[in-house]
């Protein structure tokens, strides 16, 4: 009963400090194309008031980290339209099991084929789950989110020629076709398994769909190694 009332009860927000850190093992599939995987120190250089600098380095490469800036929650955020907005919530201290809570934005003109760009993904606490890492076995409480993509196409006009050869000579034909807006849309799906005595998730899964179902890209990461003050 003791163990029980220990795992119900509500999960509240680390306690990070300068010096804590982690090695990640990191693997990215991207469809057919084949994976890649490597090993990442993650370190937490400072402490602010509402964020962390977070060093993230390949584990024996002689390139110098790459520092960002994230929430104390583990969220990430960057610039949608001028603006900082958060763009990945895995945690929305503190955590009990049923607990949901929404990640939603739309980006415009993000890139030369899309005039706008939108993600909706709700967050659920689904409980308490055993998990088997490099770095042993945890008790860890899991948040899965489930969501969408939309994106809208951006008008465009295509050109192609093509050379006519006649008893006068060569005549070169152009034609031209408008590109008309349309949007489609894929799945999203992410589960995290947060550990307390940990500070952070020991295993996470991304996964993006194509608009046909297809996986089109997978994220994951295991815990391997960690140095956490208490």
């Amino acid at each position: 009963m003791c163990c029980f009332s220990a795992y119900a009860q509500s999960v509240e927000a680390p306690d990070l400090k300068a010096g804590d850190s982690w090695v990640v093992a990191d693997t990215i599939e991207q469809g057919t194309q084949g994976w890649v995987h490597k090993n990442q120190d993650i370190t937490v250089e400072r402490i602010q008031s509402d964020g962390m600098l977070i060093a993230t380095k390949e584990e024996g490469s002689n390139q110098p980290p790459i520092e960002r800036i994230t929430g104390l929650d583990w969220s990430r955020s960057r610039d949608i339209n001028g603006k900082q907005e958060v763009v990945n919530r895995p945690f929305n201290f503190p955590l009990k099991p049923g607990k949901k809570w929404t990640v939603e934005y739309t980006e415009l003109n993000p890139n030369q084929r899309h005039s706008s760009e939108t993600l909706h993904c709700d967050y659920v606490v689904t409980g308490w789950e055993d998990v088997q890492v490099a770095a042993g076995s945890f008790k860890a409480i899991k948040v899965e989110c489930d969501g969408q993509w939309t994106a809208v196409m951006a008008p465009a006009v295509a050109a192609g020629s093509r050379a006519l050869v006649n008893a006068n000579g060569v005549t070169t034909v152009t034609q031209t076709q408008r590109v008309t807006p349309r949007t489609f849309s894929g799945r999203l799906y992410d589960a995290f398994w947060y550990v307390p005595s940990q500070k952070r998730f020991v295993k996470s899964v991304e996964e993006y769909y194509s608009s046909n179902g297809v996986r089109s890209q997978r994220f994951s990461e295991e815990l391997v190694s960690s140095k956490v003050a208490n």
